[in-house]
């Protein structure tokens, strides 16, 4: 054993027990990873940076930015809610929320595909009384199998394509992964469909921090305009939209007749209907209904100007010393003064004139609607406190189908071989900017900073392996093992074994260690490298026996209540079930000769 592998060796265990302790970031254990080996001279000081000009990480932070304005665009949560209304049963429920989220994170990133499903999951199981904890690990465990269908639906089929362009000159294509993911993420929603029975009833969970901050029973108004679909309709099926969220509390009709409805009253043209619910929880309504936010047509007077400029919501408190205080927004001129708008109001006392001549008191909370260079200036002005931010979708334009049409034109040209993935995806997160889908902070923010540092650090640490003929010392160790098995057992080795060391490592690192290592073992016992290194993929993407060998498994243990030990119960089952099914696939799929 030569010097620069014992050092390698001695990298590799370092961060198997810094990622074992939990006292370090994953980004910095990466980083310190780096470091050392750079020092050391295990990996070069030419190539110490090589892994942030990777096309791995230009395809993990274009297709977050992507999934992030699917998300806003609301377009398939919309789809899910009218679903979930029409199935009642918990298995019904949870089976269409895992197919729903399982799909979609063969095409956006999974953890980007779990978040879209994640709160109307919650909402699902809270409005029927049963567990949150019964809905919320089906969903995780799907989009993780999802992710599985393509190579941009997770992190190890993006890193084992780069890990074959450095054995056979040549990266996995776009659905190279799809006949074993497919029919494998088919096999595991029929499983999680009946398998939420085996989770704990008795959870409860956190509230989110946007739960926890959400203030309800705001008061907007709306206009009905004459080609919704709600006309016609009565006030209860539009409550019934809302699904115990928001309630229909006046109908404003004349111009200033004030009427107090009742469930069956129907719904006319041009009627102004002044809703009551969490400026959150509005506006899919205001979507779906085809309402428009009361004083639409001039909010073009607020559109953004600047390229720092973009339209946002803010909520405040009328503070006591507030120039709001016994005064009106219509009085105040809000919109040519301070180019603001107020499009939500919350008062504790009843009041029966419209919202732009109402005159606010302190403790009041509204909505301020403007543009983010002219809402900071606003609040200051009229000495109004800015509560907790949250992600306020209200009175905010949404052209829904359009994010879906960039990623769908992305993928078409992807796969005529027009572009190669990362630019493909990249252009499309570009393209969504430049539309203002989504602003430039959503979009920073949709990017995981701290998962892009370690790979950037970790990719050539996992390319020093290679390098200095460790990953054939321990692939070595591996083949004695895997030469007494026939060559199909030999791959789902390969695949526990990626499984196993996921919740240790990172699932990233794990493919990053165990890639090169698979592709020597497929070597030594001359077999193609191909189901090895698919082995490597899907083991690592398929760790369901600890909240912490992917974000996904950890971002649902608050919100449900689980606990470490919860997740063996579904967890174990499953990996056995992608064990045997995905060795077989892999074999059928990537033939050994």
């Amino acid at each position: 054993m030569t010097l620069p592998q014992i050092e390698s060796l001695a990298i590799i265990a370092g961060m198997l027990l810094l990622f074992l302790s939990d006292r370090l970031r994953y980004d910095l254990v990466g980083a310190t990873a780096l470091s050392v080996a750079a020092l050391l001279g295990v990996v070069p000081a030419d190539k110490a940076f090589a892994g942030f000009s990777s096309p791995v990480i230009i395809i993990i932070a274009s297709v977050l930015v992507i999934s992030r304005a699917v998300a806003v665009s609301g377009l398939i949560e919309m789809w899910m809610r009218r679903i979930l209304r029409r199935l009642d049963s918990t298995t019904l429920q949870v089976g269409a929320l895992t197919a729903a989220v399982t799909f979609l994170s063969a095409f956006v990133k999974n953890v980007g595909a779990l978040g879209v499903f994640m709160p109307v999951a919650i909402q699902a199981a809270e409005q029927r009384k049963r567990p949150v904890s019964r809905y919320l690990m089906p969903l995780a465990f799907g989009s993780l199998i999802g992710g599985t269908i393509t190579q941009i639906g997770t992190s190890p089929n993006i890193l084992i394509s780069e890990v074959r362009q450095q054995v056979v000159g040549k990266p996995y294509g776009l659905f190279d992964y799809t006949s074993i993911g497919l029919p494998l993420s088919v096999v595991a929603i029929a499983f999680l469909a009946l398998g939420w029975r085996l989770l704990p009833a008795n959870r409860r969970g956190q509230r989110s921090a946007e739960k926890r901050f959400s203030i309800e029973d705001y008061t907007s108004e709306v206009l009905l305009p004459d080609d919704s679909p709600m006309v016609g309709k009565t006030v209860g099926e539009l409550e019934a939209m809302g699904e115990g969220t928001m309630s229909v509390a006046a109908i404003i009709r004349e111009e200033s007749h004030r009427y107090v409805p009742r469930s069956h009253w129907t719904l006319f043209a041009a009627d102004v209907l002044v809703l009551q619910g969490d400026p959150a929880a509005l506006q899919p309504v205001i979507d779906q209904a085809g309402l428009e936010l009361l004083n639409a047509e001039q909010l073009e007077q607020l559109r953004p100007h600047g390229k720092e400029d973009d339209l946002e919501a803010v909520e405040a408190v009328v503070g006591p010393t507030s120039l709001l205080i016994g005064r009106t927004p219509k009085g105040l001129h809000l919109r040519q003064t301070y180019e603001v708008n107020v499009i939500a109001v919350r008062t504790n006392r009843r009041a029966a004139q419209r919202l732009s001549e109402r005159r606010f008191e302190p403790g009041d909370i509204i909505v301020l609607q403007g543009r983010t260079t002219a809402l900071g200036d606003a609040l200051e002005r009229l000495s109004l406190l800015p509560l907790a931010e949250r992600n306020l979708a209200i009175g905010r334009p949404r052209t829904r189908a359009l994010p879906l049409l960039i990623l769908g034109a992305a993928l078409v040209a992807i796969t005529a071989g027009w572009v190669n993935v990362e630019v493909g995806f990249f252009v499309a997160a570009t393209v969504i900017l430049l539309l203002r889908l989504i602003t430039v902070r959503e979009a920073y923010e949709a990017i995981d900073w701290p998962v892009i540092v370690m790979l950037g650090c970790l990719i050539p640490v996992g390319e020093s392996l290679k390098d200095t003929g460790t990953a054939k010392l321990l692939a070595d160790g591996l083949t004695v093992v895997a030469a007494q098995l026939p060559g199909t057992l030999a791959v789902g080795l390969i695949l526990v074994v990626s499984m196993l060391v996921t919740p240790f490592l990172h699932h990233a690192a794990a493919v990053l260690v165990m890639g090169p290592v698979a592709a020597v073992v497929a070597k030594n016992l001359g077999f193609g490298p191909d189901p090895f290194l698919m082995a490597v993929a899907f083991g690592a993407a398929c760790d369901f026996l600890t909240p912490i060998g992917h974000q996904n498994s950890t971002l649902v243990m608050r919100p449900a209540g689980y606990r470490f030990g919860d997740y063996w119960r579904l967890g174990l089952p499953l990996s056995v079930l992608v064990a045997i099914a995905g060795t077989w696939l892999i074999v059928w799929s990537w033939p050994l000769g």
